[in-house]
């Protein structure tokens, strides 16, 4: 999923900020500013809705907060939700696939280990955790998913960039993708969110903080970030509950109905391409890919190259669980993507998706693996 993981200044003459926030608060304050008898008060029922909201985001972070835990894994971190006083956690897959025991950090500073138990099924990225012998912990208590709405105020607590544990943010729901199962918001989403919860306004969960979106160029979060909805997350703890849930994270089910990934042979001359309307599609962005697929040894080097002249060229690389090992946009230079991984985690097949960087996109490209060091020629 091609997630590219501003800040906003003032300035000007002192006159042109005067005159403008002049301007503005006349057409928002009850206050005529002219009535010099009234100038510079505060209209109280303006007090008092402003005090309202600050204290219902008060209730819902105190509410929340002691069962929001950080959770760190050998290849990064991530957040999730206390959901049961046992101990039971729900985070992303991706926060914790590929390990098996991770350590779980609560609110007040605590370490507690965590063993991964559960894996959503394919295309669906959800992950419970459990922790042994506790039976008092802090519970976020799950939403009624008919309550979900578009504009109704949401609100996230999570670890961004593993640094800044127990950070809240607020925002609205701004849409809901009934068929992908999503949660679109303008809540302040990062990396290191991932997994923790997205809340309504009684501090119950709505949604699984599972990704964001900013284009080309942007250097952070632009107000567009996806949660894992409540109607996907309750199944998904059905069968974590009933022992039907997977035990390891599954594959995406990335290929359209009737196509398969193509075999490319390492370090054999590039193989000729072509995305077309007819080619498989990210659902992240509606762009094409082609899906080729690999043999892989532990310790391995793989360098992968896409070149094009008629698309810009995007390079993913799948480990054998189907987890996001590597991407590439332009690493080849100009439009050219180029990955290189020092060593692969672990013996098997491994998926490369021959992807374009924009929706849309299509045109023919060559695409070459070399594995083992072998130097990748152009």
């Amino acid at each position: 999923m091609k997630i590219n993981l501003v800040r906003l200044t003032t300035s000007g003459l002192a006159v042109v900020g005067t005159s403008l926030g002049m301007a503005f608060l006349n057409a928002t304050s009850p206050i005529e500013l002219l009535d010099f008898a009234n100038f510079g008060r505060f209209s109280s029922r303006q007090a008092f809705a402003q005090d309202a909201e600050e204290d219902v985001s008060v209730r819902v972070y105190q509410t929340a907060n002691p069962a929001v835990v950080s959770i760190k894994t050998k290849d990064g971190n991530g957040s999730g939700s206390i959901i049961s006083t046992d101990g039971l956690i729900l985070t992303n897959a991706h926060v914790v696939s590929g390990s098996r025991t991770v350590q779980v950090v609560l609110a007040d500073g605590s370490k507690l280990q965590g063993e991964v138990i559960a894996f959503g099924e394919p295309g669906l990225d959800l992950a419970a955790i459990q922790v042994s012998g506790q039976n008092n912990l802090p519970t976020i208590q799950l939403a009624d998913p008919a309550s979900v709405a578009v504009g109704q105020r949401a609100f996230a607590i999570g670890n961004p960039f593993g640094q800044f544990q127990g950070t809240f943010t607020t925002g609205i729901v701004s849409r809901i993708d009934s068929n992908q199962g999503l949660i679109q918001t303008d809540t302040a989403i990062n990396p290191g969110n991932s997994g923790g919860p997205l809340l309504n306004n009684r501090g119950e969960l709505i949604g699984i903080n599972s990704a964001i979106y900013a284009p080309r160029g942007s250097a952070g979060n632009i107000g567009i970030g996806f949660a894992i909805a409540i109607d996907r997350v309750e199944p998904f703890l059905t069968a974590v509950r009933d022992g039907t849930a997977p035990r390891v994270a599954q594959p995406p089910q990335l290929l359209r109905d009737g196509q398969e990934a193509k075999q490319i042979a390492p370090n054999s001359p590039a193989v000729e391409g072509q995305l077309t309307t007819e080619s498989s599609t990210l659902e992240s962005d509606n762009s094409y890919f082609d899906a080729y697929t690999f043999e892989g040894k532990a310790g391995q080097q793989v360098v992968i190259e896409m070149s094009s002249s008629e698309v810009d060229a995007f390079l993913i690389l799948l480990a054998p669980d189907g987890r996001n090992l590597a991407q590439d946009d332009d690493g080849g230079g100009s439009s050219n993507a180029r990955l290189v991984v020092p060593a692969l985690p672990a013996d098997g097949t491994y998926t490369v998706l021959a992807n374009s960087y924009g929706p849309g996109e299509t045109g023919r490209y060559n695409l070459r693996v070399a594995t083992g060091g072998a130097t990748v020629r152009q």
